[in-house]
């Protein structure tokens, strides 16, 4: 168990807190009065509980997979690497294992996801389970990095005649035995016995050789799965050698024997010759002295490292007989009429330290190594060796095979690490989070700056994810001057540039390669004051909103980026990384903290509302967290929660998302003397500072208000209410029942100032409109909108639906009336036989984001005036032109528009006087919903 909360962790903790909203605390607590500070400060996730509804419907769900999911899954490739024992667990798999994309060089990341879903989920609900799991993690994750520290310690387990040693799969280790094992002799014999751990083709039982031009080696399996001794003095071409007939059972103990002598090899399996070679010219005298004597390691460097249990490997100077080979099967050399091994003998029953003593009277001593050596600093922590940070350093091109972003899967790590403190106050997470600070600098620091541009500047190789917002965040908390110096040596100077000067180069770009730059860029400023940080935050929020936006706020096609105001364009199955979505949330956040412009608000509840929500399948599942990766915005999508091979980045983000829907909800100045409500979300927020909860009553979005109850103490301050963009058939405020003075603005806040005391009461109500968003590259491909809720037309067809939306539209403009509502399915509704729902329901039917407007003859009122709809060459239609000016406060005033826009579009000649007149007189027979 963790210790208490010192007075320490806890200014700690306070500082982390800070940190998020853009404040900066010193080491010691207070504020540092160089740095720049926050407009706003937000709420801690405990100081705002989610009442019944929406989201807390939908965290329930990932609430189950974060009690249920085995964290020593997620600990095995930790485990593993570190040659730990990893206890029978099965790693996830997908990109958190080493079957997956790319060989598994992302593992690692998962777990980090993970740990900041335990500590929100912790913070949230304080489910003493989270907390539990949280500190279970942190203990093993500490274990392993002392073991990464020292020497690779040998793994005991169970062998044919007693102890034997395990090598763990991905710990990459190997038995290193000294010069002079075959000793020149004319004729030999190797044996040892073998347990497979896994099917990969080429692992070396044993390797003796310089390179890959002069060696010999026994192999588990060759190309064809079975056994394979080869030796060589001429590369792969020049091999002499022996194949087996039949693949060795993986997780069974085998025998392997192989005598060379007098122009013959011959190899057994389990005491039976399975392969006999009467042209090996070869021996190990014509190898000569050899450089290298390896049990478990290739010369080739592509080839996999032996997973599986190895025991009594001896090597004679001479070619047993099939009898004495035939004995070996029934005991240790040593207790047969051979004898142990001449040249080596190994019995490899240690069951401690990483030598292995030799029976053979030589005195050849053998050594566990890994082979990557081992950490170049001692804060060093990953689920895999430290070569792919070595690797990027001189990398000039991407190549994920071989590195797949490290910076990235350590931030992961390191931001589960500083929010698993700020959850527990566990001073191990912070240890473990100091240190991987500390070796990062250590690394980076005596790198050249132009080599650390290039780095930074690689796709995919070179991503770092939000590392720079959580070594920020670390340096709050440790204080160390290296840890901010660290977050500045990930810099991308063109890209900052570029985006401080107002220059749009999105264009090509990873996009989620490239948000969360910008979040960190945003702390950077708070920690050094540096405007051009916060500069190139807000611009490139700007090039991102509306100009790379698609309705249901993600962003990104194939996750790149297209040219400015191609949204039509750029629509595949492949649209809207979930990860997008996540980081254009948390960037907008930070920016609000800062700047409280609604605009930020309008986006946050766009992206939150629509695509995170409806990311996350409606269906509990302990195993998988159902979140989506691309989201296709294609006719006829289906959306796929369990995306690609499984613990991808979008599970991971997704994940974090349904554990913190309530962290912008509120937020409060940061000298206390207001507060804002962003979000019309069921919840009650506790603000100590003034001893008061504000409680929200509401069912939104399908109730079109909320209200708020003041409770506790009585206090003054000022409550400001976001007035949605949307809201444009008006926002109605009441307290304690009577009419709040004036007039509230859409796309702005609402101001209510006042001494608050308990049991006042403020009702919100926002009536919901319909409205379409027109792509700007083809305004005929429009999304529908009621209120903040993307609606999407169900149906399997794979090409757009069309919609007529004006025939029955109203005179405030709203085009609702041309839908009908389903009944007893709130937010329902059809149009022309088709349903549409909203985006945020997490199902598996197949739907459309985009419809085709048509529109083809002018309607009013549902009466058809028989004249053709004209368009403009910019796609503007008459109609279109008519509803632009809505609302109109009567009939009347919409007859006389329509006869100005008539007589318009008829001077202009795209128009008869003949079909103008009946158009205008179709217009004044029809009735119109108000």
């Amino acid at each position: 168990m963790a210790p208490p909360l010192s007075r320490r962790t806890l200014l700690r903790a306070t500082a982390l807190t800070a940190a998020a909203t853009g404040l900066s605390v010193s080491a010691r607590g207070g504020a540092a009065a160089a740095e720049p500070a926050a407009t706003l400060r937000p709420f801690a996730l405990g100081d705002v509980t989610l009442d019944p509804g929406l989201f807390a419907g939908k965290r329930a769900l990932m609430l189950d997979h974060a009690r249920g999911y085995d964290v020593n899954r997620l600990l095995q490739v930790f485990r593993a690497n570190a040659g730990l024992d990893t206890g029978g667990a099965v790693a996830p798999g997908g990109w958190e294992g080493l079957d997956g994309e790319a060989n598994g060089n992302l593992r690692g990341h998962y777990t980090g996801h993970f740990l900041t879903m335990l500590a929100q989920a912790y913070a949230s609900t304080g489910e003493k389970v989270f907390g539990d799991r949280i500190r279970a993690v942190i203990g093993a994750l500490s274990e392993v990095r002392e073991a990464l520290r020292r020497d690779p310690a040998v793994l005991p387990a169970g062998g044919p005649f007693g102890a034997a040693v395990e090598q763990v799969r991905g710990s990459n280790q190997y038995v290193d035995l000294p010069g002079g094992v075959l000793g020149g002799a004319p004729a030999v014999t190797l044996s040892v016995w073998v347990k497979p751990g896994h099917d990969a083709n080429w692992a070396r039982v044993l390797d003796f050789g310089d390179d890959t031009t002069r060696y010999l080696y026994l192999a588990v399996r060759n190309a064809a799965g079975v056994p394979r001794f080869a030796v060589t003095t001429s590369g792969a071409g020049g091999e002499q050698g022996l194949n087996g007939t039949a693949p060795l059972p993986l997780g069974r103990w085998s025998h392997l024997a192989v005598t060379l002598g007098d122009g013959t090899g011959t190899l057994y399996v389990d005491g039976t010759a399975v392969a006999r070679n009467t042209a090996m010219t070869l021996t190990p005298a014509a190898l000569g002295s050899l450089a290298d004597h390896w049990l478990g390691r290739s010369h080739y460097a592509a080839d996999p490292v032996f997973a599986g249990g190895l025991a009594e490997f001896q090597v004679w100077s001479r070619v047993l007989s099939a009898a004495e080979i035939t004995e070996l099967q029934g005991a240790r050399a040593a207790g047969t009429s051979a004898g142990p091994g001449d040249l080596v003998s190994y019995r490899l029953d240690e069951t401690s330290g990483s030598r292995f003593a030799d029976s053979s009277g030589r005195g050849l001593a053998a050594t566990l190594r890994r082979t990557w050596g081992g950490p170049s600093h001692p804060g060093f922590l990953a689920a895999y060796p430290e070569t792919q940070f070595v690797q990027l350093e001189s990398m000039t091109g991407s190549d994920y095979t071989r590195v797949w972003a490290p910076y990235y899967t350590a931030h992961k790590i390191l931001r589960g690490l500083l929010d698993a403190h700020l959850a527990t106050g566990d001073a191990r997470a912070l240890d473990l989070a100091s240190g991987m600070g500390d070796w990062m600098y250590a690394r980076l620091s005596r790198l050249p700056a132009a080599t650390l541009q290039r780095m930074w500047g690689i796709f995919s190789s070179g991503e770092y994810g939000g590392i720079v917002e959580a070594i920020c965040d670390l340096h709050d908390r440790s204080g160390k001057p290296e840890h901010l110096a660290l977050a500045r040596l990930f810099d991308l100077d063109r890209l900052i540039d570029a985006c401080a000067a107002g220059t749009d180069v999105l264009d090509g770009l990873h996009a989620n390669q490239h948000i969360p730059i910008f979040t960190g860029l945003v702390r950077l400023y708070d920690a050094t004051g540096e405007q051009r940080y916060l500069t190139a935050a807000k611009n490139f929020w700007r090039m991102v909103v509306p100009h790379r936006m698609y309705g249901i706020g993600g962003t990104s096609t194939g996750e790149f980026w297209k040219a400015r105001d191609v949204i039509a364009g750029t629509i595949t199955a492949t649209t809207a990384e979930t990860c997008c979505a996540y980081n254009m949330l948390k960037l907008s956040r930070a920016l609000f903290l800062h700047e409280p412009d609604a605009a930020y608000m309008e986006y946050y509840e766009r992206a939150l509302y629509n695509q995170v929500l409806g990311s996350k399948q409606d269906k509990p599942d302990a195993e998988k967290p159902l979140v989506t990766y691309f989201i296709g915005l294609t006719p006829g999508h289906v959306r796929d929660y369990t995306p690609k091979q499984g613990t991808t980045c979008c599970e991971g983000t997704g994940m974090e998302s349904a554990t913190k829907y309530q962290d912008s909800v509120y937020f409060a100045a940061a000298d206390g003397s207001c507060l804002y409500v962003n979000l019309y979300s069921p919840s009650t927020l506790t603000w100590a500072e003034h001893g008061v909860t504000v409680t929200q009553r509401t069912r939104f979005p399908e109730e079109q208000g909320s209200t708020l109850t003041i409770g506790g103490g009585s206090a003054s301050f000022a409550l400001r209410l976001r007035v949605p963009a949307w809201a444009t058939a008006g926002f109605r405020v009441t307290v304690n029942g009577r009419a709040a003075e004036g007039t509230p603005v859409p796309g702005s806040y609402f101001t209510l100032s006042r001494t608050w005391r308990a049991g006042d009461t403020v009702r919100v109500s926002m009536p919901f409109r319909l409205r379409t968003e027109p792509t700007p590259d083809d305004p005929s491909l429009q999304a529908l909108f009621y209120g903040p809720v993307n609606l999407v037309g169900r149906g399997a067809a794979t090409t757009y639906l069309e919609a007529g939306l004006y025939g029955n539209a109203a005179l405030s403009g709203d085009l609702l009336p041309s839908l009908t509502p389903v009944p007893g399915s709130p937010l329902h509704f059809t149009l022309r036989g088709t349903e549409f729902v909203p985006f945020l329901e997490g199902t598996e039917d197949p739907t459309h984001a985009y419809v085709r407007r048509s529109e083809p003859r002018l309607v009013f009122g549902g009466l058809d005036s028989g004249v053709a709809n004209p368009v403009r060459p910019d796609g503007t239609t008459l109609l279109d032109a008519v509803w632009a000016a809505a609302p109109f406060r009567s009939k009347g005033a919409l007859v006389v528009h329509v006869g100005k826009t008539v007589d318009a579009w008829v001077a202009d000649g795209r128009l008869g006087r003949a079909d103008g007149e009946a158009v205008v007189r179709t217009a004044r027979r029809a009735s119109y919903v108000s």
